[in-house]
């Protein structure tokens, strides 16, 4: 497979009366999105607005970041299988309004949005402080059940995202990202001598909107199943899921997935990549010993000396975690762990509810109940008061003059498990 990401660097957006990218400007006719979006008779009404880098603006209930894009060349433009019609996802150009996110925020159904602070010590601890949103506020009509709730604001966040990277559709990119990697028995013909190295991607998969999609298809649904590293990068997985804010992947996170661009960065040099193994984080015993197993079967199957491991989320899926690296250690191939920590507000309490002897090797990406202050904002999209009942705030998490103090939970991809955020790893 051969994917381009042809990068069109967006330095502002701005509401027109055109949807267009003109010298890194990106305009959004605002009334067209919104009757778009508007189409889906479960949408009673829609507002739009912009938060840019500095700015002192707070957007919370935060529910999905995605990344604008459109296809140019080769099959499957958008999210098929969820917004489009089914199509394999891998090969052709896609260009990409990198610098750009859509934000869509709404009333919640449950408990574990975010929030993004664009100026200050909140922006430290987000990544998509660093991008120019364009925030969509989804308003469905009342009497909806929360799966049908969630699912109307969570399609509309796509077609937003489809509709406002059309603007790139004739733009000429500022710098052309090429991944290309050919089948197992050609990757490995042409580096003999290189270890072999897969990525399991573990996905909340726990039902009542705890879910990750994979082409359209609840990953709740299926046994671990490997992906060309492109497939994701070109949109084949998707968030449908209210996790703790901080180590929830967001749609945005899937398409610029970190792990899978350092192997790919490694590969023919240091390693041989094998490509991505989704597995899902299941809630019963049975349920994880059958994705444990055959997780492990997968990548002993592929051959691999070596395998890196993230999660989604904590809690019981430290289990998941472990499980399979025991039985990958086993098996004598070496494994390095990706997870956060839930070691409370001092940082003492044991950070993962689970352990094995096995792992040895583990990166922390952060203490999720590490506390912040984030102080007044001059402008709040959304509703502020949302923060008492997301994980991670509190009643009277909110106070008078606006300053809200939370844990890193409610921060989105604070403590990002595949390393899409902001924190920096010592070697110890």
């Amino acid at each position: 497979m051969k994917l381009e990401l042809r990068r069109i660097h967006i330095k502002d957006i701005q509401l027109g009366n055109e949807t267009t990218v003109k010298n890194g400007v990106l305009t959004v006719n605002k009334e067209e999105l919104i009757n778009k979006l508007k189409e889906d008779e479960r949408i009673k009404d829609v507002k739009l607005d912009v938060a840019r880098p500095g700015e002192k603006v707070r957007i919370i209930p935060v529910k999905d970041v995605i990344e604008p894009r459109v296809k140019i060349e080769g099959t499957g433009n958008g999210f098929p299988g969820v917004s489009t019609k089914i199509a394999q996802l891998g090969d052709g150009k896609v260009n990409v309004l990198h610098g750009a996110a859509v934000v869509t925020i709404g009333d919640i159904v449950g408990f574990q949005e975010g929030v993004v602070d664009m100026w200050g010590e909140g922006a430290k601890w987000t990544p998509f402080s660093k991008t120019f949103n364009l925030v969509v506020d989804i308003i469905p009509v009342e009497g909806l059940a929360p799966h049908a709730h969630e699912t109307t604001v969570r399609l509309a966040g796509l077609k937003a995202a489809e509709f406002v990277g059309e603007a790139g559709r004739n733009v000429e990119p500022d710098e052309v990202l090429v991944y290309e990697m050919g089948s197992h028995a050609e990757e490995s013909k042409k580096y003999p001598d290189l270890p072999k190295v897969a990525y399991v991607e573990m996905l909340i998969s726990q039902g009542l909107l705890h879910d990750g999609y994979i082409y359209g298809v609840n990953s709740q649904l299926i046994l671990p199943t490997l992906l060309h590293p492109n497939e994701e990068l070109d949109g084949a997985v998707i968030s449908g899921n209210c996790v703790a804010a901080c180590d929830k992947i967001t749609t945005y996170q899937h398409q610029n997935n970190s792990a899978i661009l350092d192997l790919y960065a490694q590969h023919g040099k240091t390693i041989n990549f094998l490509g991505v193994i989704l597995t899902p984080e299941l809630t019963t015993l049975e349920g994880k010993f059958r994705t444990c197993d055959y997780t492990a079967k997968l990548c002993k199957s592929l051959g691999a000396d070596g395998v890196i491991i993230s999660e989604e989320g904590y809690g019981n899926p430290d289990s998941d975690l472990l499980m399979i690296c025991k039985r990958l250690e086993d098996s004598g191939i070496k494994t390095v762990l990706i997870t956060d920590e839930c070691s409370g507000w001092d940082g003492m309490s044991q950070p993962l509810a689970d352990t094995a002897k096995e792992a040895v090797a583990v990166v922390s990406t952060g203490n999720v109940s590490h506390v912040v202050k984030l102080s007044p904002a001059d402008r709040v999209i959304g509703n502020a008061a949302a923060i008492a009942t997301l994980a991670g705030g509190w009643e009277g998490s909110l106070e008078e003059d606006g300053t809200l103090s939370c844990e890193l939970n409610a921060v989105i991809g604070a403590t990002s498990e595949i390393g899409y955020h902001n924190c920096t790893v010592k070697l110890y």
